[in-house]
């Protein structure tokens, strides 16, 4: 059986506590727990934040499916609150505050019982800097990370993102290959393959020794990175389902609405509703 889980980073309005009630309240099984402010910024949460993240979680029976160290609205850098500081920054003090922040996350999911924590897959290529050059300084920057990785028992996920370092699979695979730790793992989104033009249920195959959880969320036709609720776009959840149930069954999905900050109530009980349809056509059992 498959189970869902929805990330708090729809919710950066409410506290966390008040997420974890919510999304328990909507069926789901499992939450992504946001590593960024308001939720559980690593640098900041003091010991009865974490205790009420773990007394949350306890009551409304709830289970971690990944930590979203990804966004960094704490740091809130202009040009986007989400990729910055890129673990491929020219200024290596800027970048160290990606890497420190990785690794306090890696502790934090530690602490919390997290199986993994999922990061951006190198950040911008900067002007006036190669591919080769980013990835260089990508490899020396994640090295040390995953050896924190591996000391407390959680692994790494690389998240492929349109516009970043690795954007496709093949990319990924590459540098996998490179780094070549048992530490490290994929996030597997459905939504950023299909906006760099890969077919995800395709993929599921081809990724499953590496794959370790699934972001979920619909593009539309045009391919425009934008998340949308499941159902609203053109991605088939069916053939997709069938992939993971067939080759990954004991990975989480979690879906992932962080543009539906002003509702996101609605927006996960649609998602939920649209995917368990999906999943009776698939003849796929999900929770």
């Amino acid at each position: 059986m498959l189970q869902l889980a929805f990330s708090s980073n729809a919710y950066l309005d409410v506290p966390v506590d008040v997420a974890i009630g919510r999304i328990a309240g909507f069926g789901y099984r499992g939450i992504e727990l946001l590593a960024d402010v308001p939720h559980a910024w690593p640098a900041g949460l003091l010991r009865e934040q974490k205790d009420l993240i773990r007394g949350s979680l306890s009551r409304d029976r709830l289970a971690i499916s990944n930590i979203n160290a990804f966004m960094m609205n704490a740091i809130a850098d202009p040009r986007q609150p989400y990729w910055h500081p890129g673990w491929t920054d020219p200024d290596p003090h800027y970048r160290a505050i990606r890497r420190e922040h990785t690794k306090r996350a890696l502790r934090l999911a530690a602490e919390l019982g997290a199986p993994a924590i999922s990061t951006e897959p190198g950040g911008e290529i900067q002007p006036g800097q190669t591919r080769e050059e980013a990835t260089d300084i990508f490899y020396d920057e994640i090295m040390p990370v995953l050896d924190v990785a591996a000391k407390v028992g959680v692994t790494l996920l690389i998240e492929p993102e349109p516009g970043l370092l690795i954007e496709k699979f093949g990319q990924y695979l590459e540098f996998a290959a490179r780094v070549n730790h048992p530490a490290l793992g994929l996030n597997f989104d459905i939504g950023h393959a299909y906006c760099v033009g890969e077919d995800p249920a395709a993929w599921v195959p081809v990724m499953k020794a590496h794959t370790r959880h699934y972001h979920f969320e619909d593009i539309a036709a045009s391919r425009v990175h934008h998340h949308l609720v499941p159902g609203e776009g053109a991605i088939d959840f069916e053939a997709v389902l069938r992939a993971i149930a067939t080759h990954t069954p004991d990975t989480w999905i979690t879906v992932e609405l962080y543009p539906y900050r002003d509702r996101p109530d609605e927006a996960a009980k649609a998602a939920r509703a649209h995917l368990l349809a999906c999943g009776e056509r698939a003849g796929v059992e999900l929770a």
